[in-house]
């Protein structure tokens, strides 16, 4: 039997806890004041990993919450996959050298795929991620505001053959909907790259969950992220990891 990874998810607006509709900046609610704290109470449910995005660092191309997401990879035993505003080589080696155990490249990864492959060389597969996000299945980059003329399945092909371990598919049709996750699109990824397959978007209940696992036993889809339902009440943590073993 498969172990799904459960990463909960942290998306950070203006210092607080917040998740947006299909990644549309004006359609945001606001879940908690505290990253940390939100950290914490993930770390202290069991989950081995918090996956956390710095929104306002997507959009304005700089690491605008490396406070935040310092202070959880050092203070908390819970690992940190941090993505959002991470454009240069100094960027992923302030977060690695610091703590953080992997970072997630999405825009860059577009704009200067050779770059990013180069990261892959000098830091290793184990700690660089690239991130997926897809509108209609053409891949979107800073903060989702720009669609380009890729899919995702041609750049998951460059990355793996480049050495990526890890990737991380979000559909925007899906992400903060609560109405499911796009699951054939992550076996497609999986299949064509044969890399591990982290799926992000729409997850609103636990059967989701078990969809996912069932998924995994045929495709090297590993885990999946878990924002909006968790803040929603949809379901515990606790029940979530429970349902991924």
């Amino acid at each position: 039997m498969t172990t799904l990874n459960i990463f909960p998810a942290i998306d950070m607006r203006g210092g607080k806890c917040v998740r947006l509709f299909k990644g549309d900046y004006a359609q945001e609610t606001v879940y908690g004041d505290s990253p940390f704290e939100m950290a914490k109470s993930f770390s202290e449910a069991g989950a081995p990993y918090v996956h956390m995005v710095d929104l306002d660092g997507a959009k304005d191309g700089e690491r605008v919450h490396a406070k935040d997401v310092l202070r959880v990879a050092k203070e908390l035993p819970i690992k940190v996959q941090i993505g959002g505003g991470i454009r240069t080589e100094e960027d992923v080696r302030f977060y690695l050298e610091q703590g953080v155990d992997r970072v997630i490249i999405g825009s860059l990864a577009i704009r200067e795929p050779e770059l990013v492959a180069s990261f892959i060389e000098k830091f290793g597969a184990e700690r660089i991620v690239i991130g997926l996000d897809a509108k209609d299945g053409m891949v979107a980059t800073h903060g989702w505001l720009e669609t380009s003329n890729q899919t995702a399945v041609e750049v998951g092909k460059f990355f793996a053959s480049k050495g990526a371990k890890y990737f991380i598919f979000t559909d925007i049709a899906t992400d903060g909907t609560l109405q499911g996750p796009n699951i054939p699109a992550n076996e497609l990824l999986a299949n064509e790259t044969g890399a591990e397959v982290i799926v992000s978007g729409g997850m609103s209940s636990l059967a989701d969950i078990t969809a996912v696992k069932a998924a995994a036993e045929n495709t090297s889809i590993s885990g999946v992220i878990i924002g909006k339902a968790l803040y929603t009440g949809q379901f515990t943590l606790a029940e979530a990891l429970q349902e991924a073993k």
